[in-house]
């Protein structure tokens, strides 16, 4: 009854395993990334990139042999370990090293949440399914594609990682969607909202906190909200800007620092 669903299991934990093994080994941040993990404080800030970079190897190898036939017990059983591994790590980082970040999918600084718990089991029950397959997949039923195609869903809605490629976009489509000035037909020049913010005080107080140049920009209500990149206290976040749509007041703009990997708000120039 388990075969069919446990013979998908290798391709799912290999990917994922060639995903995050690739980032730890090949990653150009990988320094940074071993920096801000828990791992300094695991084994020591001389052999935390070595730990990094010894791990994503391993996940490397154990994701070659998982991808290729034929399927061996010992394959995920090895994965499942892995999984638990990560598991305890995660528990570590929480408790004694809070303020670190994952570094598990990407080179972003991301603190460890439920989310990452969650990812972490789902890859490990994934591995424990996989040691009842007893042939490779190489088709099977409809339902294994389907399978597939649900756990790496999962996967990236539990992975913060990508939240910019998917839930960001998301949100902004809604809000455009459902605020009532969406069918509007007339349009403030953008450069007079640049103007405008330009001669604002809160842009005067954080510019020299800004790190690029205008990302984004949307209409929400009667203010356009305008998004630039930036920097507070070492921690990556998003200026959010809001700009009166129907007069100019450069003193009515306000901003919000808002943290990019927890969202939540670091500054509010109310």
């Amino acid at each position: 009854m388990l075969e069919w669903p446990a013979s998908v299991q290798p391709l799912f934990v290999g990917g994922t395993l060639l995903w995050s093994g690739g980032l730890k080994v090949l990653g150009r941040s990988a320094r940074r990334a071993a920096e801000r993990s828990a791992l300094p404080s695991l084994v020591g800030e001389d052999r935390a990139l070595a730990a990094y970079r010894l791990t994503g190897a391993l996940e490397l190898a154990l994701a070659a042999v998982l991808l290729l036939p034929p399927a061996y017990v010992a394959e995920t059983a090895a994965a499942a370990v892995l999984g638990a591994g990560f598991l305890g790590y995660l528990t570590y980082a929480k408790v004694v090293a809070p303020d670190s970040s994952c570094g598990c999918l990407s080179k972003r600084r991301t603190p460890v949440t439920w989310r990452a718990f969650a990812r972490a089991g789902l890859v490990a029950a994934a591995a424990l399914l996989g040691t009842q397959a007893d042939v490779w997949w190489g088709g099977g039923p409809p339902l294994t594609a389907v399978l597939l195609v649900a756990e790496v869903a999962a996967l990236v809605a539990l992975s913060p990682e990508v939240d910019g490629l998917w839930l960001l976009p998301l949100r902004r489509l809604r809000i455009r969607m459902r605020h009532p000035l969406a069918d509007r037909s007339f349009e403030m020049p953008l450069e007079s909202s640049l103007q405008q913010l330009l001669a604002s005080p809160a842009y005067q107080q954080v510019s020299p906190l800004l790190r690029s140049g205008l990302r984004e920009t949307w209409d929400e209500e009667d203010a356009r909200i305008l998004c630039y990149t930036a920097e507070y206290d070492g921690t990556a976040a998003t200026a959010v800007f809001a700009v009166p749509l129907r007069h100019y007041s450069p003193e009515e703009v306000r901003v919000a620092l808002v943290d990019e990997s927890t969202e939540s708000t670091l500054l509010v120039n109310a």
